[in-house]
């Protein structure tokens, strides 16, 4: 059977009378923005479009944060409120507000992005204390999250609002000082007049003598005048040390 000669080879080459390979053809590649028109659908779910880069992220948005005190208090009344404000979620707390522990702010903090605005019905809803409070405003502007108190009517994305914690930041600083030096001074005082601070002793001295005494005779063990004594074995050596030093002193 004679080979036919193709069209696209020139006469006396080594494989004449054989078709060659196709030609490929290159085509350009899309653009990106083009490629962000891609649904997830048509690229079988390889890669998401926010994923690649080419949508940008979610706008601002608000988030709520509501908490009662006990499972029987009831929650709507806030949530009203901050929905009325534009939340798009409200995360719910049912602890008390001294508890270090809470749930919903947890969340809150995996929620919030950059832009969004944290919103509460009443600042004493979010922090513990005045000092608790400052921090939680502090690490909100660290992120880049505003914080608004309706019942405050505060709103730190605003120059008034930022103002307005500077101010609490300020007397908080002056509330601690205050207790430092008030502390500072009771116990000035109660040096002055002979008592030193600490607990009490467990024991009145003759006690604590005889306790001494039972331990240096070695004949009752440790465990055993503890029990009578109803001390433990470290407040029993304490006393023993005392003794001792005691005993050095007046060798001295």
């Amino acid at each position: 059977m004679q080979a036919v000669p193709s069209p696209l080879h020139s006469p006396g080459k080594e494989n004449e009378g054989f078709f060659p390979f196709p030609t490929v053809r290159s085509f350009p590649l899309p653009d990106a923005r083009e490629q962000g028109k891609v649904s997830s659908k048509e690229n079988n779910g390889k890669i998401g479009i926010r994923a690649a880069g080419f949508l940008p992220e979610r706008s601002a948005v608000k988030i709520g944060y509501a908490r009662v005190s006990t499972l029987d208090q009831n929650p709507d009344l806030q949530k009203d409120a901050l929905e009325r404000a534009g939340c798009e979620k409200v995360i719910v707390d049912k602890v008390t507000g001294t508890a270090r522990e809470r749930p919903g702010l947890g969340k809150v903090r995996e929620l919030l992005r950059a832009g969004d605005t944290l919103v509460v019905w009443r600042l004493d809803r979010l922090g513990r204390s005045l000092r608790d409070l400052i921090e939680w405003v502090r690490y909100l502007e660290e992120q880049g999250v505003a914080l608004q108190s309706l019942h405050e009517a505060i709103d730190t994305s605003t120059p008034t609002g930022k103002l307005t914690f500077h101010i609490f930041g300020a007397l908080a600083e002056f509330e601690r000082s205050l207790i430092q030096e008030r502390t500072q001074a009771g116990l000035a005082a109660a040096r002055a007049r002979g008592r030193l601070g600490g607990r009490r002793k467990a024991l009145t001295p003759d006690k604590r003598a005889l306790a001494v005494e039972l331990y240096r005779e070695k004949k009752m063990p440790v465990a055993k005048i503890c029990e009578v004594m109803g001390i433990s074995k470290p407040t029993l050596y304490a006393y023993v040390r005392e003794a001792q030093a005691e005993d050095f002193r007046a060798g001295a």
